[in-house]
């Protein structure tokens, strides 16, 4: 009665939770509010009842999903920041048999997240039900290399995995599905799936170098001594392992000396020597420091790291802004076709990219990239000779 008398006292209350209780009451015509535009306080422009129907979900396969990795890749996923906050997503999480207990504890989480862009969970150990019908597959998931492994014991490992669920993708994934590699060595790893997916165009694969294009990112923001939102365009080139080339001449550091001014990260830098021999091997070996000090490699910033990659690949680049994407080589560059091999790219929305051309490239970087590329090309040959057996 005291809350009846309180409500009956002040109009602006009683107005508010009429307001509340129109929003909540069914509109009898669908993108239309229920409300009278009188009583509506957002009117036609902002009322969440007028935006029309709700998108159709994007299925989203993870493996690996009972993994680090994907436990902060899901959670940023669920929430919208990979695309979009009113986009919803059906989770096909993919893990093997060993793990099937590990990821029904991690379905549980997202339940009891109540995310609202969760339109539907799929856990699963068999890749035909996690691949089906897929319209982003993040291959999280991969052999990991043990004590003692030599990397082509690795490759060996891997070989069989990515040829095998290649085939499985290509028979029950969306016919224009996008692939993005992480388990290393992710470009071998792609151009495995890639193979192996025939049916698949090649432009639709991709493997992560975004985490090392951010790395790069922080380590020139922490030598100019400005936020890391200012630096703009590294570039990195090649494997993802410690020869990829990480390359800071088409780099930009906006608003730097003062506000309103652009600069070269070259330039702003001032430190040819620290370019070479500190800001190179850092970022190429920046994996093995974090596994060094945190006995445990990189899940964290892997996670954001995809997001951004799959973000801009789906949504598209902001104008003038160049990303990095291992995607297979066109020939540009000298690199030869049909590797996968990081390159500065911009993206359109729909999952679109273009590799950036006509930059120059000097006598050293020109070093750099042969080597990289020389490294892809021996594990190429690696690789495909175990599958081919």
């Amino acid at each position: 009665r005291r809350h009846q008398q309180t409500f009956e006292g002040s109009k602006e209350e009683m107005d508010r939770v009429e307001t509340v209780m129109g929003h909540l009451a069914p509109s009898p015509v669908a993108g239309r509010c229920p409300m009278s535009d009188a009583k509506c306080p957002v009117k036609e422009a902002g009322c969440p009842m007028r935006a029309g129907p709700a998108k159709a979900p994007v299925r989203v396969c993870i493996t690996g999903a009972a993994g680090q990795i994907a436990y902060s890749l899901i959670i940023q996923i669920s929430s919208g920041r990979m695309l979009g906050p009113d986009q919803p997503v059906i989770l096909q999480l993919l893990e093997i048999p060993p793990a099937e207990g590990a990821l029904k504890g991690v379905v549980m989480e997202i339940e009891d997240c109540a995310f609202p862009l969760v339109h539907s969970i799929v856990p699963t150990v068999d890749p035909k039900v996690g691949f089906k019908d897929a319209d982003i597959a993040i291959f999280v998931g991969a052999f990991p290399r043990k004590q003692g492994m030599e990397r082509k014991d690795l490759l060996e490992k891997n070989a069989s995995i990515f040829d095998s669920q290649g085939k499985i993708l290509a028979a029950v994934a969306s016919a224009n599905v996008k692939v993005l590699v992480v388990g290393n060595p992710a470009n071998t790893n792609c151009l495995l799936l890639m193979r192996s997916a025939s049916s698949i165009p090649p432009a639709n694969f991709s493997c992560l170098t975004r985490l090392d294009h951010n790395r790069a990112k922080a380590q020139l923001a922490a030598k100019v001594g400005v936020h890391v939102s200012s630096v703009h365009n590294v570039i990195i080139w090649g494997n993802h392992s410690a020869t990829q080339y990480p390359d800071a001449r088409y780099a930009v550091v906006r608003g730097f000396p003062a506000q309103g001014i652009d600069s070269s990260a070259v330039a702003a830098v001032n430190d040819g020597r620290w370019l070479r021999e500190d800001f190179i091997p850092t970022v190429q070996k920046r994996g093995a420091a974090i596994i060094a000090a945190r006995k445990l490699s990189s899940a964290a910033s892997a996670a954001n790291a995809i997001v951004e990659h799959v973000r801009d690949w789906m949504l598209g680049t902001r104008p003038g802004e160049i990303v990095s994407m291992g995607v297979v080589s066109d020939g540009s560059y000298g690199v030869p076709k049909g590797l996968i091999f990081s390159f500065p790219v911009t993206c359109a929305a729909g999952g679109h990219y273009q590799v950036v051309q006509g930059l120059s490239i000097d006598s050293f970087s020109q070093e750099k990239i042969d080597a990289t590329t020389a490294e892809l090309s021996q594990e190429r040959d690696t690789a495909v000779a175990f599958v081919s057996r």
